[in-house]
Parts: structure tokens; sequence; C-alpha cells
């Protein structure tokens, strides 16, 4: 089975749509799925605007595949409280971390003590239930579709060469790789950028009967967007150089 995870094109968040450069990015992945993936079997799309106007462009390529509207892909709720280094700002994202800030947490990074370590402990409002709440879902989905969560792995209840796509937002995306990488989602908020409209893709491996893992073929791609002639949008990225006039 493939599972893609497709961020929304780039956003207007004033009016939760796109901008007219989302617009095109929509209609530019549109047509590089639809003339590299034939099939996909099922949309799960988050219920904001950004997310349902990408899929609007995706969808009559698709006119068979049902589309499942899921609360659980809403841009990730968590948050945090009284950060260091950051004062004024009331709860910032749980992604929206100072580097410094991480460099002097390495648990964060730890796929086994993230969750129960003092920085997490001291700071964290919801993102560890917000964290839970995601992966069971996303865990329900990957079972009906034929694989169940078994530790780090997945059992074989169905194989098969499905498609299923979820077109969502960065910080819910970076918590589905987490699931399927079994690492810390603090190693992909803080070390990836999936820009607007990217394609991610994942793709199960059944080595042995009846066991599975899932192994990243591409992860952010803007391929779409070199074909189609146009430059990704700066939008999740912050300034190269701390001079440049760009977001800090």
């Amino acid at each position: 089975m493939r599972i893609l995870i497709l961020r929304h094109a780039d956003p207007d968040y004033a009016v939760d749509g796109l901008t007219p450069q989302g617009q095109k990015e929509a209609k530019l992945l549109a047509a590089y799925l639809a003339s590299h993936v034939t099939n996909i079997s099922a949309f799960y799309v988050s219920p904001l605007g950004r997310a349902q106007k990408t899929l609007a462009a995706i969808s009559p390529f698709y006119p068979e595949t049902p589309i499942m509207v899921c609360d659980w892909l809403h841009e990730f709720r968590g948050a945090m409280h009284d950060l260091p280094n950051r004062p004024g700002v009331a709860a910032p994202s749980c992604w929206d971390l100072w580097p410094k800030t991480m460099a002097e947490n390495p648990e964060l990074y730890s796929p086994e003590h993230w969750r129960d370590c003092s920085f997490m402990k001291e700071h964290s409002i919801n993102v560890l239930s917000e964290y839970d709440k995601v992966v069971t879902e996303f865990d329900k989905i990957l079972a009906l579709h034929g694989y169940q969560r078994n530790g780090n792995v997945y059992s074989v209840t169905h194989s098969n060469h499905d498609v299923i796509a979820f077109v969502c937002h960065y910080g819910v995306s970076s918590v589905l790789l987490s699931r399927l990488m079994n690492c810390s989602p603090y190693s992909l908020w803080e070390n990836i950028c999936l820009l607007p409209s990217s394609l991610t893709e994942f793709v199960s491996e059944e080595r042995l009967e009846g066991i599975a893992h899932f192994r990243a073929l591409q992860i952010g791609s803007t391929a779409h967007l070199t074909i189609g002639g146009e430059n990704p949008s700066f939008a999740a990225r912050f300034c190269e150089c701390f001079n440049d006039d760009t977001r800090h």
C-alpha cells in the first residue's frame, strides 16, 4: 500500500483559503498526481478551508474516490506556554521552538523520552493528548486498509497495492511521519520543512509474510512546481540568514 501526504497549497490564513499562488500550486499538484497516480482509493482531508480547496483541485481527476473529512487532520492543536526566550508569546505552536531551546533540551529528539522529559512536563499544554489522538485515528485508517499497528511494525490483515491520500497541514503531517518512522515528532517539526503543496509518499514493505513497515520514497517533493515553472512558496520557512528581510 502507498500513503500520500499532501500539504495544502500556499495559504491565505486570513480567509482560510489559498492565495493566487496557492491556486496555481494546487492545479499543478493535481495535474502531477493525475499523470503519475492512476487510482486513489480514498482521500482523508482536514476540515480547514486551505486543505479543502487544495483537494478541490485534485478530486475532479478521481471522481470515484470517496472523500472523508477528518477533524483530527485539522492543523495540530498542540501548544506550549512559558517558553524560555519567548516572553510575550502566550501559546506558540509546539513546533515553533528556537533552535537554542532544542539544543538545550536534546531529549526532545529521543523516540523513548520526548514524551516524559522535564521540558514537556513544564511547558506542554496539550501536546501529548493531541499527539495520541492523531496517531490513534491514523492507525485506525491504516487498519481499515489492511495494516494493523503492532508495536513498531504493522500486522498485515489484507495485503494490497491501494493508494490512500491525506490532505492536511505541516504540523499534523509531521506527526503522521513520526508515527510511520517511529521517531519523536520534534525530529521532524524542527528539522524538515514540508513546503506548501508538497508531496510525501510512503510505501509498505512486507519482506516477511504478514509483517510490514513503511518507507519513504519522497518527503516534501515539489517536483510538480518545477515541472510547471513555479518556485515553491516561502510559507513554513524562516529567514535563511539573520539579516534577510524574511520571516524571523
